[in-house]
Order: structure tokens, then C-alpha cells, then sequence
């Protein structure tokens, strides 16, 4: 596959980040595509890391209400559930990703398709006791683990 036709397949996988697989291009590449993938996001700069996580939407966020998610995220939120909240588990998100973004300068992210809101909730409440470093990593892990999982989807 040629650079151009490489980066039309894949250059969705990363969340408004397409510099990823752009990159991922121009470098030789093994037989694990999500390796080679993931290479790009562990030699990259910490603040290209950081603009990579806050490339994605909050969880039940307002870029969901309004529609405004990629067909992925739209389709991994509403498979775990995330498109149809009652009013006091929507409350409860929108509390939890306040605080989260408050406290880490970053949405929350994790791999929604291992999971459903319940977890998910569990999930943010948890993580709101580590530290920004932790969160940080756990976030690039979690981005890996999407990415994972839409490369099969491709497949």
C-alpha cells in the first residue's frame, strides 16, 4: 500500500490526530501495524502526547449531545450505552468529567468497547485519585486499546 492510500485507510484510527498514521507513513513498517502505530505516539513530543489525548471527546460530553462526534466515537459511545443516560447518570458524567478535566487538564479516556457506563462510571471515579503522570500514560494505553480494536475492525 503506498503512502497516500495508507494514510486514506488508517487515518481515522487516532482521534482528530491524523498526524499519527501520517507519520506512521514515512517510517518502515513490521508486521504489527498497531506497533508501528503506537511508536509514533511513544517518540512523539510530550506536548504532541498530551494534544492527542485532548483530541478526544469527553464521555457523554457535550460534543455527543450536539452530535458532533466521529462515527467512531459515536458508535463505541452508544455501544456502551453512553447514547441513552437517564438524567441523573448524565448529571453524574457531566460531574465526574468536570472534575476530571479540572484536576488533570485532559477529557477522561478509556476503551468504552470493554466495557459499559457502569464500569465506566467506576472507572472515573478511581482514576480521580492518581496523579496527572499516571493519567497521562493510562490515557496513551487506553488510546492504544481503541486503536487496537478499530484496526481489527478494519481488518
Amino acid at each position: 500500500m503506498d503512502r497516500a492510500d495508507f494514510i486514506r485507510h488508517y487515518g481515522e484510527l487516532f482521534e482528530h490526530s491524523p498526524w499519527v498514521v501520517e507519520r506512521a507513513a514515512d517510517r518502515p513498517r513490521t508486521d504489527d501495524l498497531h506497533r508501528d502505530l503506537m511508536a509514533v505516539v511513544e517518540t512523539a513530543t510530550g506536548e504532541e502526547r498530551l494534544a492527542l489525548v485532548r483530541a478526544h471527546p469527553e464521555l457523554a460530553g457535550k460534543a455527543a449531545v450536539a452530535r458532533e462526534l466521529t462515527a467512531a466515537s459515536a458508535a463505541e459511545q452508544a455501544a456502551a450505552g453512553l447514547d441513552s443516560l437517564t438524567q441523573a447518570e448524565f448529571d453524574r458524567f457531566h460531574e465526574l468529567n468536570a472534575a476530571y478535566q479540572g484536576r488533570f487538564g485532559f477529557p477522561f479516556i478509556i476503551c468504552v468497547r470493554r466495557t459499559d457506563k457502569a464500569g465506566i462510571l467506576a472507572a472515573m471515579e478511581q482514576r480521580l485519585g492518581s496523579d496527572r503522570e499516571t493519567e497521562l500514560a493510562r490515557a496513551i494505553a487506553e488510546i492504544g486499546e481503541i486503536v487496537r480494536l478499530r484496526l481489527k475492525d478494519l481488518s
